[in-house]
């Protein structure tokens, strides 16, 4: 901001001076507090914070430690630093993970971060999954006076649902308050001997085992075996997920993966828009049994939902888009089952509907079902009508058969769903399709 001094030590000349930007000057004079900071920062990684803690004034400390941000003055903990880099920091798309790349986390902070209960964080530690990596006297005063907290590495604790496969953390995060962890019946690993199966590594990738065989094959720098034979090593789980993160075959997951769903509550009512996270999609095999849809939301938008589906004939889903499925919607009779608060505060919803509303959603933003209809006097030749797999068809006005101008009977079913795939297999099997003619 500054030029060096040119006339002698601490003196400059009058052109210096004269050629210096004066808002610039002024700009980098406006100080912010660790604490303006801080809520700057949390307002950046929206609402919720889902598996998120919010950003602290001591987390402004380890930013300018890393030379995010530049250091102004004040306690160095939570020093004093520039509004507008703060500002530029905050409009970085990577900001969850420098977050979690550089600033370390309490207890507390760890089990937001995990989702969970402290309780469960307490036995995560017992277990030997994540050490600390530093720790911070806080003075207390009223209560104890100072104390020595343990910090663990952010990236360590939102990499477990990763690293370890085997627990099931969708059940562990939703344990109510009071009860006994599930991690609770588990054994610590020994020291130095916290061991990983192929098999595991492919878990953790979600790949299957021949590719880490080739894996390991190909790649020179590959963990050795820490034991085992070389058909079935044993290898160390560190050095194993150092060497993923490093080859981008695993990340460090930023967020609760989440699904948005559009909900018509009846006649006359708009569209309302939800986004779940960590979404839960159950879907049943037999049209005569129910799918279910689990997910966390907010309070508000938990009783907006309850709301729309308290009709008499339940709500209907008009577009579901959750990852690893197509997105679908659903007919009606869409019911909130239970409403279950955890031990970590958040609040998660299940909905269910008859497995045989279920279908494909229509491409629009609304949603809505894709319906077929099989016509039991089977479409002839001259028949214009778009045609589908299962048999059968969507009329045009103009079609003879199907058009404006007839009534045909037809069957409707939506697209996609259980009555279609049945329909769709018969046809291909070379079978009689029961609901179709000729």
């Amino acid at each position: 901001m500054v030029p060096a001094a040119d006339a002698g030590t601490g003196r400059w000349s009058r052109a210096v001076v004269e050629a210096a930007d004066p808002e610039a000057v002024r700009a980098g004079l406006r100080v912010a507090g660790a604490g303006w900071a801080a809520d700057r920062l949390t307002q950046a990684l929206g609402e919720p914070l889902r598996c998120r803690p919010r950003v602290t004034a001591s987390t402004v400390g380890h930013l300018v430690r890393a030379g995010l941000l530049v250091y102004l003055g004040g306690e160095a903990a939570f020093p004093d630093v520039r509004p507008d880099q703060v500002n530029t920091l905050a409009r970085r798309r990577d900001l969850p993970v420098l977050l979690d790349r550089h600033v370390p986390l309490g207890p507390d902070q760890a089990a937001v971060r995990l989702g969970v209960r402290r309780a469960d964080f307490d036995q995560v530690v017992r277990l030997g999954w994540v050490t600390p990596t530093s720790s911070v006297d806080i003075d207390y005063k009223r209560q104890g006076g100072i104390t020595t907290v343990p910090l663990y590495s952010a990236e360590d604790v939102a990499l477990l649902p990763v690293t370890r496969p085997s627990v099931d953390w969708r059940a562990v995060r939703a344990v109510s308050a009071g009860r006994r962890s599930p991690l609770a019946a588990l054994t610590p690993v020994v020291p130095g001997q916290d061991r990983v199966l192929l098999a595991e590594v492919a878990r953790m990738t979600r790949v299957g085992r021949a590719a880490v065989v080739n894996w390991r094959r190909r790649h020179a720098d590959f963990p050795d075996p820490a034991v085992g034979t070389d058909m079935h090593p044993q290898l160390d789980r560190a050095a194993v997920v150092a060497w993923l993160l490093a080859h981008d075959k695993i990340g460090v997951p930023v967020a609760m993966p989440a699904a948005s769903l559009v909900v018509h509550g009846g006649a006359g009512r708009p569209a309302s828009r939800f986004r779940l996270d960590d979404p839960h999609l159950d879907l049943a095999d037999d049209a005569g049994e129910q799918d279910e849809l689990s997910g966390w939301f907010t309070d508000a938008e938990a009783d907006e939902l309850a709301a729309l589906a308290a009709g008499t004939f339940g709500a209907s889903v008009g577009r579901l888009t959750a990852p690893g499925t197509a997105p679908l919607a659903v007919l009606g009779e869409v019911r909130v089952i239970e409403r279950f608060r955890s031990g970590s505060g958040g609040l998660r919803l299940t909905l269910a509907w008859p497995a045989g509303l279920r279908g494909t959603a229509a491409s629009g933003p609304a949603g809505g079902v894709v319906r077929h209809g099989i016509a039991y006097a089977g479409p002839g030749e001259g028949c214009v009508c778009r045609r589908h797999d299962c048999g059968g068809v969507v009329p045009v006005s103009w079609c003879q058969e199907h058009g404006d101008a007839v009534e045909p009977v037809l069957e409707w079913h939506p697209e996609g769903g259980i009555r279609c795939t049945l329909l769709s297999l018969g046809r291909l099997a070379g079978g009689p399709v029961r609901g179709s003619a000729g």
